[in-house]
């Protein structure tokens, strides 16, 4: 495989960055998770977008256009000879000095790794014949009022914690001091009930995902009702369907969320062949 790492493309065994670089150091940084479709990246205005929103947020600014970075990916994908694929594009402020205050000027690692994945369905296994598990964890995201939530920072640990509390469920659910349902430590989280699409709301501390934006997107075209709310787990337990939303599982229906089960997911899987046919008709 080969990587880009500021600027170049170098096998992935010499893919590296300084041990000093304030990413590795401190987790600061930004990235994006991007899927790769037929060559090209799905959605790539919305993730630029987030991408910046994230940089202005950690106040970095890494001096390259949305353009040049997506090149970069580009370029990433033509020398592993990939058309569908796992993207992640990351940004840290680079190499400073050891002071936890960074420096004003900034030199940042840009770095893009790729690997295959395939189009579920079509090339590979559907993730749709895979539902999750899922436990709520008493592990919570970093406030709003503390790292902003539009920020898809490098620091990641309390995903990584709430993973271990959720045992070998394969996704955890947030929950906020108010009892609130926020999202998944790796997706955004939706419920149906009586025919109403529900996920939690933005002014909650909730990543804004772009296939969730996707996805309600195009449930509104498709006529269905859409709420977005403040939500305790006992809604999700009582609803008809739950499923999860990211970029690499598009749509993911749940079979099980603590002591509820679902034994459908209808209007996830309506929305799920939407997607596929948006994603066919733009990428193929």
């Amino acid at each position: 495989m080969q990587y880009h790492v500021n600027g170049d493309l170098v096998d992935e065994s010499d893919a590296t960055v300084s041990v000093r670089d304030r990413g590795f150091q401190y987790g600061d940084a930004a990235f994006e998770t991007l899927r790769a479709y037929g060559g090209q990246t799905f959605a790539w205005p919305a993730h630029a977008n987030r991408l910046s929103a994230t940089c202005d947020a950690l106040g970095i600014d890494h001096g390259l256009s949305d353009r040049d970075l997506r090149s970069r990916v580009h370029e990433t994908l033509a020398a592993n000879d990939l058309a569908d694929a796992y993207v992640r594009l990351s940004i840290t402020r680079g190499v400073q000095s050891g002071r936890l205050a960074p420096d004003d000027d900034t030199d940042p690692s840009v770095v893009v790794v790729v690997e295959p994945l395939p189009r579920g369905g079509v090339d590979g296994e559907r993730i749709w014949d895979v539902p999750a598990t899922a436990r709520t964890t008493d592990v919570q995201a970093v406030p709003d009022t503390c790292v902003p939530s539009v920020a898809k920072t490098h620091n990641y640990l309390p995903g990584v914690l709430a993973r271990i509390d959720a045992g070998d469920a394969d996704e955890a659910l947030l929950v906020d001091d108010d009892g609130h349902v926020t999202e998944g430590t790796t997706s955004n989280v939706f419920f149906v009930d009586d025919g109403v699409l529900h996920t939690p709301s933005l002014d909650l501390d909730v990543l804004p995902g772009i296939t969730r934006w996707a996805v309600l997107e195009i449930a509104r075209d498709a006529g269905i009702p859409v709420e977005e709310g403040h939500y305790e787990p006992e809604a999700f337990y009582d609803a008809d369907e739950v499923f999860f939303t990211n970029t690499t599982w598009e749509v993911r229906p749940v079979a099980e969320l603590d002591d509820a089960t679902y034994t459908t997911c209808r209007v996830g899987a309506a929305l799920a062949r939407q997607f596929a046919r948006e994603v066919e008709k733009r990428h193929y």
